[in-house]
Formats: C-alpha cells, structure tokens, sequence
C-alpha cells in the first residue's frame, strides 16, 4: 500500500462515517492531537501500535494498514542526512 492510498483509505472511511479528523481523535481516545491525527492521515507519521488499534477500531479498519507502507520516511531521510 502507498501513502497515497492509505490517505484516500483513512479520508473515505472517516468521511463514510460522518467524523472529522477531531471526532477521531476524540472517540479514539489516544490522547494525540488533530494535528498528529491529520499526520498520520496525511501519510507524515506513523502511529504506534496502541494508537493505531484505537484509530483502526474508530475508522472500523485493520490496524496493521498502518504499518504496510513507509509512512515515516520523511523523517528517516532526514535523520540519515
């Protein structure tokens, strides 16, 4: 799975179910922030595992999609730099 196609999945699902990216975080109770969440929508982040089992159980989505790209590899790059 690419970035690209992990953030029309997360997008679609969460707009299937009539949430904003703050009643993701709200129902998921992560503790994260829009910001962090929309990261990670966006493909900028990965969350942990614990973070993405209470995003996936929200979204109603298998947590390991989270886990099946490189979502992370801005910040790799730079810290190889």
């Amino acid at each position: 799975m690419t970035s690209e196609e992990l953030q029309k999945l997360l997008t679609s699902r969460r707009n299937e179910l009539g949430l904003t990216q703050q009643d993701v975080v709200n129902l998921s109770k992560t503790g994260i922030t829009r910001q962090f969440y929309g990261m990670i929508e966006n493909g900028e982040r990965r969350p942990s595992v614990k973070v993405a089992k209470d995003i996936a159980k929200v979204l109603r989505i298998d947590w390991t999609i989270f886990f099946e790209i490189k979502s992370n590899q801005k910040l790799r790059d730079k810290d190889t730099a």
